[in-house]
């Protein structure tokens, strides 16, 4: 099992878990009760209900690198470009955007 802490406008709001089911998300109760907090995206309101998906969440997957990019990770950190985990949290520390993602420990 590996977990991210997923940060909005560097502020935590949540933890992405990937387990043998798929994905997990959940927003934290200290993000979910700041006045003005957004969600990550229109699928994905903010809500106390943990969202499950079997395939990384597109909001995710959509920070990943692509293209050529992903060529260069692939080729000089070995890594595979299926592990989409791997990928997000090595490299999405920090996005162009307003999301963040950063190892669990």
């Amino acid at each position: 099992m590996r977990k991210a802490k997923v940060y909005i406008n560097e502020l935590f709001c949540g933890v992405l878990t990937e387990d043998y089911e798929g994905y997990h998300f959940s927003y934290t109760p200290e993000y979910l009760a700041l006045e003005g907090a957004s969600p990550l995206s229109p699928t994905m309101p903010l809500q106390e209900e943990e969202f499950v998906k079997e395939f990384m969440f597109p909001v995710f997957d959509g920070l990943i690198p692509e293209g050529w990019m992903l060529d260069i990770v692939d080729k000089n950190w070995k890594i595979n470009p299926r592990d989409r985990m791997k990928l997000l949290l090595l490299c999405c520390k920090d996005c162009i955007g307003n999301i963040s993602i950063q190892e669990y420990e």
